[in-house]
């Protein structure tokens, strides 16, 4: 079996469920997308020791025998959050396996925090069944050829089946723990808030719709168990005491660190020595990037392959930047289960940095500093000078009002918040000692973990202290916590004095000339838990801040691609075609001024379905698009969308109401069409022509100057390779759209028109359409786009419009209608009287606050999230969470009325 279990494991495995068993409760079905293979999902019921697995199965292709991957979803989700990327990994030439974890979705059984005798185990049970597939390659028999990717607690299950199970062949953990005690009790001190997430998420109904309609549990033996008493949930018993005893004391007790411990892959360690693709948040106060350091250095000691991915997102929000690391995590396996030499698996390092803002939409703009070697955290140390005499500073009674560094959630208020490392921060005056650098002579870019030594002294026997390094402007009115980021440190002995080192949370950070360096020591925080005794702690610096660089970690520029500049004027061509197929044409009115320089402008437009003079497709819709703008067209099914955006085209006419492209009015063969380019409802293509010859054919036809097309540059755009010399007949469709929107794209039109222009594009397409799209309009130029991904508009758009059944329902910025601007959600531990909700209400700033099931929901008018949440800190109300109340999902169905897109 190849197995490595602990006796209790072993055990298990010679039980009656040494050998899986799948309950034929699914049927194949097929998806198809974009005329890709279609793909074959059958979802089963996986019956384990004590548990009933949900899975699913993909696959898609001809025969033959193909590798095999695991996808594991993170805490709190379900295989259904993995069917994406399954489906993905199907169509190209894998057998993909998902699966809820015991205690998700609709699995039965406990949670246990990656139990080697029970989720662990299950993989290996899960690899059994998959050695036993006709089209499953084996590397012997009973021995698939597998690769496991997962995020946060499916990530540490990758590692820990890596280290169980010597059938696994490579692993792709993204944003997870290497030593789950280190992430929740660092230095000794207790997590709290996100602990208690942890907790409280898995006490919560994670089960939905179990299998045979009743829930139950099952033992090793098969007989029904109780389900874990209330206020437990579905966790494991054990877990829930161990962190009822936690929460209660507000320190981890040694038993509790040796649970964790033995859940976590670092007690597995050694035995970790398969190629591994490391993806860590630099955005993240639950797994911070000193987990990634340690699981890379001793999977690397072991002599595996091992690669280091920085993204900017993590668990606090940000972006995880899916499509490029899905794309890595796929050449990933390509190189190790597919022995394929030509698959790049980019550098051992890479870090995603940010560039500034993009003025369009206020998204940090990233770019990826790399290496051939990983550096570590430790790096070429920059000693600097800190100023400042000793300072004393007291810990209040029962830690209140807490520092504030992060929040769950609050990452997300603002783009730059999680972005550009920028959020939320209080200190509290005489609850902390500062010390400052000089002003940078030449700035600093800090990669790794800065350190500094510190005497401390305190009238307790132990002290708690949080440590952070900000960035201070010059003028010393701004300073930046990176990505919310503290240290905490339990100090034992400090009655008698004690120098200790501090290390600082590990950063990618630059500091530019003229600024400073800050570091703060604090006795409290609200994220952690604090002494209830009230002391008094002073704290001295002892020698340089010595801050890590790493000068061989080599930034390139992120410049646009090529054709960016060279987005093409295709409606020249269908201004030309018009004219030879169209219909004899009323008189135009006349230019109008005042609208020379608005892109669009539509006033009580109609059309009415053929022969019911009734019904409308579109009525009396009217709104404005602007220079810059990057406009969504959203609506459901029947809305009147592609109605609306064929008679923009000119290509059917209105019954009443006006359009009008930079003041002209729209008919049929309208020269200002020469401005617009446009993507509706696919392209027609000479079959029997190949790629590249209809798309010069195309341009031929505006009789302009070919160099005008830059048809190299927009042939990248199709990224078909090879197929562009075939025959169009002997494409896809997923092909076609791809050839459809380069050939919509000649040239550079004022206003761009894309009709759902995402369908059939792979993930790393779509994020290169989403940022061609953003800096198009940037440049002055306009884009109007419709769409059915409704993340992909909320990341793209500036502005959009809301039809519903042919009306106009709202039209605005996107913060504007999602709300996200002015509304957030504060989450809190106990219930708000009366009187503690008035004095919220009277906060400066504060429109209503509501207390709901969720939380409280205050909408803000003139105030800052940053200055409310100093307000409610000051108020007493123990805050657990704090983020924006809406997100585009939210506003798009509330405002249509629950009806799909």
């Amino acid at each position: 079996m190849h197995l490595r279990l602990p006796l209790k494991g072993r055990a298990l495995l010679g039980a009656a469920a040494a050998l899986a068993v799948l309950a034929g409760l699914g049927t194949w079905t097929a998806a198809a997308t974009g005329g890709d293979p279609p793909v074959q999902r059958r979802d089963r019921a996986f019956a384990v020791d004590g548990a009933t697995l949900d899975t699913s199965y993909f696959t898609a292709g001809g025969g033959g025998r193909r590798p095999a991957v695991l996808l594991a979803h993170g805490f709190g989700g379900s295989k259904d959050d993995m069917r994406e990327q399954a489906e993905k990994l199907a169509r190209d030439g894998y057998a993909v396996l998902t699966w809820s974890a015991r205690g998700f979705g609709r699995s039965t059984g406990s949670i246990g925090l990656n139990d080697p005798a029970a989720e662990v185990a299950d993989v290996s049970r899960m690899l059994d069944w998959l050695a036993k597939r006709p089209e499953v390659e084996l590397d012997r028999a009973g021995d698939p050829r597998v690769g496991i990717a997962g995020s946060s607690y499916g990530g540490a299950l990758a590692l820990l089946a890596a280290g169980y199970d010597k059938r696994v062949d490579a692993i792709a953990p993204q944003i997870t723990y290497w030593n789950l005690a280190d992430a929740l009790f660092p230095q000794g001190v207790f997590k709290k808030l996100w602990t208690g997430l942890f907790f409280t998420t898995g006490s919560a109904d994670l089960t939905g719709a179990s299998f045979g309609g009743a829930e139950e549990v099952r033992g090793a033996a098969g007989a029904p168990e109780a389900a874990p008493a209330d206020g437990c949930g579905r966790f494991e018993r054990t877990l829930c005491e161990m962190y009822e005893r936690v929460a209660v004391s507000g320190k981890p007790d040694a038993a509790a660190v040796a649970l964790l411990e033995a859940r976590s892959p670092s007690a597995v360690g050694a035995d970790i020595d398969v190629p591994a693709l490391i993806v860590q948040g630099q955005s993240d106060t639950l797994f911070p990037l000193d987990q990634a350091d340690a699981m890379a250095s001793v999977i690397a000691d072991n002599g595996a392959p091992v690669s280091v991915d920085w993204i900017p997102g993590g668990h606090d929000g940000g972006d995880r930047e899916t499509d490029r690391v899905q794309s890595r995590v796929r050449a990933w396996f390509d190189r190790y289960l597919k022995d394929d030499d030509g698959a790049s698996t980019g550098p051992a390092f890479r870090v995603t940095r940010t560039g500034g803002v993009d003025s369009t939409d206020g998204a940090a703009q990233l770019r990826g500093a790399t290496s051939s070697v990983y550096p570590g955290l430790t790096g070429t140390p920059l000693p600097l000078a800190l100023s400042g005499r000793s300072q004393p500073f007291t810990n209040p009674p029962g830690g209140s009002p807490p520092a504030v560094s992060t929040l769950p959630g609050a990452g997300a208020l603002t783009g730059l918040s999680s972005s550009l490392g920028v959020g939320l921060s209080l200190d509290i005056p005489g609850q902390y000692a500062h010390f400052d650098t000089a002003p940078l002579k030449d700035g600093v870019q800090i990669t790794g973990t800065p350190t500094v030594q510190v005497r401390v002294k305190s009238d307790t026997p132990d002290a708690v202290l949080f440590a952070k390094l900000y960035d201070v402007s010059p003028d010393g009115r701004r300073q930046v916590l990176p990505n919310q980021l503290v240290a905490p440190i339990r100090v034992t002995g400090a009655d008698a004095g004690r120098t200790v080192t501090l290390t600082l949370p590990a950063i990618d950070h630059k500091a530019d000339p003229g600024h400073r360096l800050r570091l703060v020591l604090a006795s409290t925080d609200l994220g952690y838990a604090s002494p209830a005794q009230p002391a008094t702690y002073t704290v001295g610096i002892i020698g340089d801040l010595r801050v890590p660089t790493d000068p061989a970690v080599d930034t390139q520029p992120a410049p646009l691609p090529a054709w960016v500049w060279a987005l093409p004027l295709g409606g020249a061509a269908l201004a030309a075609l018009l004219l030879l197929t169209g219909r004899r044409r009323r008189s135009a009115p006349l230019p109008d001024p005042a609208l020379a320089d608005v892109p669009l402008e539509i006033t009580g437009l109609s059309k009415r379905y053929a022969g019911a003079a009734d019904r409308y497709a579109v009525r009396d819709l009217s709104f404005r698009v602007e220079k810059g703008q990057v406009l969504g067209l959203l609506g459901p099914n029947g809305a009147g969308k592609t109605t609306t955006l064929r008679m923009l085209m000119g290509l059917i006419a209105p019954d009443d109401g006006e359009i009008r492209v930079f003041g002209h009015a729209i008919r049929p063969g309208a020269s200002v069409l020469s401005r617009v380019g446009s993507f509706v409802e696919g392209a027609g293509f000479l079959p029997h022509l190949t790629g590249r010859a209809n798309l010069e054919l195309y341009w031929q036809a505006t009789g302009r100057p070919a160099e005008d097309a830059h048809l190299d540059e927009a042939l990248e755009i199709a990224g078909l390779g090879d197929a562009l010399e075939r025959a169009v007949r002997m494409y896809s469709q997923g092909m076609r759209q791809r050839l459809a929107i380069a050939q919509a794209m000649l040239g550079l039109p004022d206003l761009l028109i894309l009709d759902e222009p995402t369908n059939g594009l792979d993930p790393p397409q779509i994020r290169e359409m989403r940022e061609v799209m953003i800096r198009y309009a940037e440049s002055g130029r306009t884009v109007i786009v419709s769409s059915h991904l409704l993340a992909e508009v909320e990341q793209s758009c500036t502005h959009l419009v809301v039809m519903d059944r042919g009306r106009l329902v709202q039209a605005g910025p996107v913060d504007e209608i999602v709300g996200s601007g002015d509304t957030v959600l504060v989450g809190h531990t106990a219930r708000l009287s009366d009187e503690l909700l008035a004095k919220v209400r009277a906060v400066p700033g504060v429109v209503t606050a509501v207390a709901t099931p969720d939380g409280l929901v205050i909408r803000l008018d003139g105030g800052t999230p940053e200055a409310l949440l100093a307000e409610l800190v000051g108020l007493g109300i123990p805050v657990t969470s704090f983020g924006p109340n809406r997100r585009l999902e939210d506003a798009f169905l509330t405002l249509i009325g629950g009806t799909s897109a």
